[in-house]
């Protein structure tokens, strides 16, 4: 599995808050990279009609505008009940819910890596700060105390 770069994690993230905001149902991040060579994550979610799944797909186009990424292509027949955006290392497919139980995309793509959503939802740990050795302090402390002297002398 490969690790997402910042800017992909970012996007990953926007959509997946986007998707929740507008009441998506079973939204489910998928790490396609070892099996696929055209991205390398994929979010599927459902929505409950042609109405909601447009609304999930605005919010999906306004969630990657935030992050400076865009959409390469978007792709939805009239009333079939399945959206594809790709955003090249990201593929986000919206199906009804009936759609989603026909077509199976989950068991198709058993073998990637699901990635749990409050993981992805998670805010990045800062790097810990190193806290110079003892050694380094002291040399500091030394330093500075022999500059006073010199200034007072």
């Amino acid at each position: 599995m490969n690790s997402p770069s910042p800017a992909s994690r970012a996007a990953i993230q926007a959509v997946c808050r986007a998707l929740l905001d507008k009441k998506a149902l079973e939204v489910r991040v998928l790490d396609v990279s070892a099996g696929s060579s055209i991205t390398d994550t994929m979010i599927v979610a459902s929505g409950t009609s042609e109405p909601h799944l447009r609304a999930l797909r605005i919010a999906v186009d306004e969630a990657l505008t935030t992050v400076r990424a865009r959409a390469l292509r978007q792709e939805s027949a009239p009333e079939s009940g399945w959206t594809v955006i790709d955003a090249f290392d990201l593929i986000v497919h919206l199906l009804t819910e009936e759609q989603r139980e026909r077509y199976r995309l989950e068991h198709l793509w058993r073998d990637a890596v699901e990635l749990d959503l409050a993981e992805v939802l998670a805010e990045p740990k800062p790097p810990a700060k190193r806290k110079p050795p003892a050694k380094a302090k002291a040399a500091a402390k030394a330093k500075l105390a022999a500059k006073a002297r010199r200034r007072k002398s």
